[in-house]
């Protein structure tokens, strides 16, 4: 199985991709809204199809990104019977499965944070995906969305712990940068239900634990319950708005060769190469201007912010973090050189051989 673990640092939020190398067939689980163009350009850059979105609850601190997956890539939105979540395709009660290729998962309600809490586990019972029912060390609190702290802690005992000892569990959150745990790790040392802890141990922790509510409870619950359609059912993520543009895993917006060179006339092309290398073998783009990437802040108001701009490098590596400066500046029509111009050259295009004034 193909696993991969994402992390959305502004809300402490896990997702998880799986698939079956085989097919290419995945499932994203527990996505948030604003990754979801990294999400997408990982699954594409994996050569997946993703199949489906699996929320483990009706999350109160992020808006999920199944919406706006299923409008990009076709996915369909699952979610449980019992989450109240209007829009989904398909959902799923307790003993379901989802399989996808060779891939399965189970699932198993374990409501008590939200009462509509469900664990994803797979086949073989060796991974389970606990959303915010189980965490490291911890469990979903209960003060709100229908929480109830004994029908968590019976969710926990009965549906998670009974799961092989060296299960590894993934939480939905974790705030200490811890990334798993296993059902053994947690029965014996989780402070707030292992060990010897009683239900009523734990129902007497939960009900003091006198947190505040989530900063975007008023907005992620809602937006949820729409299985993360904006009210307004825009949402797309902002973008330059020129050419055929690809937003890499790396967080970087590109542009194909062959596009810049037949629109180079209306580009900007700033190649951050030192002056030596443009004397290379690789030569430079015709009217490119050079502006190394050691003194491009320093140089930033030669640019004209209403032209976009393409940065170019050797490879494209240093190009993109040249996007990332002039992102950062203010520039919004910006994109790296795919390739750089060892791509470039390779597919024939034309070069200059010596600088240009």
């Amino acid at each position: 199985m193909l696993f991969r673990q994402l992390f959305d640092a502004t809300s402490w939020t896990y997702s998880y991709l799986l698939a079956d190398p085989a097919s290419g067939d995945a499932v994203l689980i527990d996505s948030v809204f604003e990754q979801h163009l990294r999400d997408a350009a990982l699954i594409r850059e994996l050569g997946l199809a993703l199949r489906y979105t699996l929320e483990t609850h009706a999350h109160a601190d992020h808006v999920t990104g199944a919406w706006l997956m299923r409008e990009h890539v076709g996915s369909a939105i699952v979610v449980s019977a019992s989450s109240g979540a209007q829009g989904a395709d398909r959902y799923v009660d307790d003993g379901d499965r989802i399989e996808v290729g060779s891939l399965a998962l189970e699932v198993r309600a374990t409501p008590g944070h939200t009462s509509g809490c469900v664990t994803y586990v797979t086949a073989d019972h060796a991974m389970a995906f606990t959303g915010d029912a189980l965490l490291v060390r911890g469990a979903g609190r209960t003060d709100f969305q229908e929480g109830d702290a004994r029908r968590l802690f019976r969710s926990i005992r009965e549906r998670i712990f009974t799961l092989p000892p060296a299960c590894l569990l993934y939480p939905a959150h974790d705030y200490a940068g811890r990334t798993v745990t296993t059902v053994r790790e947690e029965r014996a040392f989780n402070p707030r239900l292992g060990g010897e802890a009683r239900e009523e141990d734990f129902v007497g922790y939960m009900n003091h634990l006198g947190l505040p509510h989530p900063r975007q409870i008023d907005v992620a619950v809602p937006a949820n319950l729409r299985c993360g359609k904006p009210a307004d059912g825009r949402g797309t993520p902002a973008r330059p708005s020129f050419g055929p543009l690809v937003y890499t895993h790396g967080g970087i917006w590109e542009l194909g060769p062959l596009w810049v060179a037949e629109h180079r006339a209306e580009l900007q092309l700033v190649d951050v190469r030192n002056d030596a290398e443009l004397d290379g073998e690789l030569g430079q783009i015709e009217g490119a201007r050079s502006m190394p990437l050691d003194v491009l802040r320093d140089r930033l108001g030669e640019l004209d912010r209403r032209m976009p701009i393409v940065t170019v490098c050797q490879s494209g590596v240093r190009s993109a973090q040249a996007a990332r400066i002039l992102e950062a500046s203010g520039f919004v029509e910006v994109a790296n050189l795919a390739g750089g111009m060892i791509r470039w050259q390779e597919l024939g295009l034309p070069v200059a051989r010596r600088r240009s004034p």
